[in-house]
């Protein structure tokens, strides 16, 4: 399956090696990122393994408005009319008013390396090369805990982009952290916690400064958009991620 249950009432699933999360309060959901366009059927098939419709999904939250994040968002607006949220300054992002993303040619660069050309195959499949506005995103409605199954508490985190966010989800002693904090990804030689190769970040320096805000969350589960989920708690995977950031891949 695509899909695993990673807490009381939160499931991660698989996209297209990327992360989404689910987060269940009775029959409503909140859906965290989207992944690629082509992953839309894996998150029906998921949500409807777990007992519920894609109709259930009350909200999606969006980490950041990277191809491999909004993909499915407008297919899931326009079948089941699921609203879309992120930060004011990412929701520009999303709409496609600025670009902060690597560019094929950033991508390119690097298909000498056997694991990111074979990643490259894969996204390319799923809609990579695929432009994907997303119009109707709107900012947060309220400002601290979002009413919203799970409670998530926007937690800013700017940096991958300007806009990024994470999400705290106390109930689950959880955080949802994106990009900004990863576990892994077939482009990076590290493993466990790191930031995203720099060619990815619009600013690698402003991510490794977000840490600081997502390092006193008291979550001992570390859920991020790339990698396995981490569960030695944030602070410890806020300090391997410093540590790793001395060694990434440009």
């Amino acid at each position: 399956m695509r899909y695993e249950q990673v807490a009381d009432n939160v499931f991660l699933i698989r996209g297209t090696d990327v992360n989404m999360f689910v987060l269940r309060d009775g029959r409503d959901l909140t859906l965290i990122d989207a992944g690629w366009h082509g992953d839309a059927a894996t998150i029906e098939k998921s949500i409807r393994a777990l007992g519920h419709r894609p109709e259930d999904i009350t909200a999606i939250l969006l980490t950041h408005a990277h191809l491999d994040h909004v993909g499915a968002l407008n297919h899931l607006h326009r079948e089941y009319a699921i609203p879309v949220y992120t930060s004011e300054t990412e929701a520009a992002h999303a709409r496609g008013e600025h670009h902060e993303s690597a560019t094929p040619l950033d991508v390119i660069k690097r298909l000498t390396d056997r694991s990111t050309l074979g990643w490259a195959t894969r996204i390319t499949a799923a809609g990579g090369l695929r432009k994907n506005p997303v119009p109707h995103i709107q900012p947060f409605p309220t400002e601290g805990p979002l009413d919203l199954p799970g409670h998530p508490i926007p937690i800013p985190t700017p940096g991958h982009t300007s806009g990024h966010t994470a999400y705290h989800l106390p109930t689950a002693g959880a955080i949802a952290t994106g990009d900004t904090l990863v576990t892994a990804h077939p482009t990076s030689k590290l493993t466990g916690p790191q930031p995203l190769p720099n060619f990815f970040n619009h600013s690698t320096p402003a991510t490794i400064d977000s840490y600081t805000a997502l390092e006193p969350v008291p979550a001992d589960l570390v859920l991020p958009g790339h990698g396995p989920v981490w569960t030695n708690g944030i602070a410890a995977a806020v300090a391997r991620a410093r540590e790793s950031a001395a060694h990434q891949r440009t």
